[in-house]
């Protein structure tokens, strides 16, 4: 009996990590997005309980299978930070063989969904897990690194999109657009905590490169453009004070935010970076789905 309590243990210990490994929890950035593309694609009515039994699976998987590649990908980087450390990986409590099996179930059945969803779906399936895939090694070229993050978020509303319709549209692209200037610009907030080690190492971001104060201007810049892009898809969806209201709220949000960073400086990131950002989205997905069961 202790032998399986002992044995139980260590597998809830191991999902626990494995969860933090993967940040699961930061899911919630993308998917209220891939709802609201949903939502909209199947306007007037919803979309059937297969596509969002796929869509769902793809989106967990995808996001999954890019989370622990990263994890593995900066192995050694997150071994060096002293705010990384005591990750899984590099403190000792998952292994890499773990990580790389993760990352391969992850993406075959991130395939298999797509392939369940539409052909067009399927064809598109592997240049997504490339750009997410690649996105762990982008900080090693380029500083705009935080803008392929957030095409790597971007993709998820014109793919749920695709999933209703079986084709491209401009709604979900003004959307993805949004989406990833919101995400690039909340990770350079992120990215300040480690402006001096990405320096020291060589690393590429926008806080290594321009410094703190530089960056956090072109984040701001980067988050107008996001609120007129919100606003620019709410009026696509079909208008209206609710949906409107949703966009108003995100500004309201990211507003906050800055202001935040401004005043409280790196103390004030974490809130940022999870509470802010994972409020917007959930806020404007709960706001859309009451705009489209009101009709208003």
């Amino acid at each position: 009996m202790a032998g399986l309590r002992e044995r139980a243990s260590r597998v809830v210990g191991d999902l626990l990590e494995t969860g933090e490994m993967i940040a699961f929890k930061h899911t919630i950035f993308a998917l209220p997005f891939a709802v609201i593309s949903l939502i909209t694609a199947a306007s007037p009515g919803w979309p059937s309980a297969q596509t969002w039994l796929w869509v769902g699976v793809a989106m967990v998987s995808a996001r999954t299978s890019a989370m622990a590649f990263n994890r593995l990908a900066d192995h050694s980087i997150d071994s060096s930070n002293p705010r990384t450390a005591d990750r899984a990986l590099p403190a000792g409590r998952l292994s890499r063989r773990f990580a790389w099996t993760v990352t391969a179930i992850s993406a075959a059945v991130f395939i298999f969904a797509a392939a369940n969803l539409n052909p067009l779906c399927l064809a598109l399936a592997p240049p997504t897990l490339a750009v997410l895939l690649g996105y762990s090694y982008a900080k090693r070229m380029t500083a705009a690194s935080h803008l392929w993050l957030g095409l790597a978020l971007g993709i998820a509303p014109i793919g749920a999109w695709i999933a209703v319709t079986s084709r491209l549209a401009w709604p979900p692209v003004i959307l993805a657009g949004a989406v990833s200037l919101w995400v690039a610009g909340f990770d350079i907030i992120y990215s300040l905590q480690d402006e001096s080690f990405d320096r020291a190492h060589s690393l590429h971001s926008l806080p290594a490169k321009l410094g703190r104060r530089h960056a956090l201007i072109l984040a701001r810049g980067f988050h107008v453009l996001a609120f007129v892009g919100f606003l620019l898809f709410a009026a696509a969806a079909g208008g209206g004070w609710i949906r409107y209201s949703a966009v108003i709220a995100a500004g309201v949000i990211l507003a906050w935010q800055h202001r935040a960073v401004v005043a409280d400086g790196l103390d004030a990131v974490g809130a940022a970076f999870f509470t802010a950002n994972g409020t917007l989205a959930v806020c404007m997905s709960i706001l859309f789905v009451i705009a489209k069961l009101t009709g208003l």
